[in-house]
């Protein structure tokens, strides 16, 4: 039997909207889903964890610890110099370390990491804990579209072999490529600057 033509759209448009909202809602929640997954935190302790850090990139090796109590600053520069370290500076970077989420793991052989920049680091972050615990973050090179980095978080290979490849934040960039003067607690100059004098008027002769 021949359907009607409108009848035939109707039918038509009906399992039109049916794919539509199978792979927008119901197909979609699932990707969107396993995305959410694959988005976890690079490491589980936090800030008030953390007893020192150890910044090594191409320029320099820098060594912080926190300071004993509550004093201010927070965090001091052990070497290559010693003296307060500028706290907003250091926060940046813990912020990224507590917080910070890894997009995507791939899966790699050890073999092929020097495709990341992994083999030779462009940073690495040493971190030791309160407890004596101690953690690792390698910083490659950007990916593809520069929108992430290449990391390795405690590297260490699989049983197939395979060494997690994670995908961070460039932020992690911009927090450890710095001179040394950036990590220095900077200076108040207007505690150098002389007390201003203001001279006296000289009295008008009398007549």
């Amino acid at each position: 039997m021949k359907l009607p033509r409108t009848t035939l759209i109707l039918i038509l448009l009906t399992l039109g909207l049916g794919g539509f909202v199978y792979f927008h809602e119901i197909r979609g929640a699932t990707v969107r889903e396993e995305t959410k997954k694959q988005k976890q935190q690079i490491f589980s302790f936090a800030e008030d964890d953390v007893q020192s850090l150890t910044v090594t990139t191409k320029k320099l090796t820098l060594n912080l610890e926190r300071s004993p109590g509550s004093s201010n600053p927070k965090w001091l520069i052990k070497s290559p110099v010693s003296g307060p370290a500028n706290d907003a500076i250091v926060s940046y970077l813990m912020d990224l370390l507590v917080k910070g989420n890894s997009d995507r793991t791939l899966p790699t052989p050890a073999k092929d990491l020097k495709e990341f920049a992994l083999d030779r680091p462009l940073a690495t972050i040493n971190i030791t804990l309160k407890n004596r615990q101690s953690h690792q973050l390698l910083l490659g090179k950007s990916n593809f579209n520069g929108r992430f980095l290449y990391a390795q978080a405690d590297p260490a290979a699989k049983p197939d072999g395979n060494i997690n490849v994670l995908l961070v934040s460039t932020d992690f960039a911009n927090a450890v490529n710095r001179e040394l003067s950036e990590w220095k607690q900077p200076v108040d100059n207007s505690q150098k600057l002389p007390p201003l004098t203001i001279p006296n008027p000289t009295p008008a002769n009398s007549k």
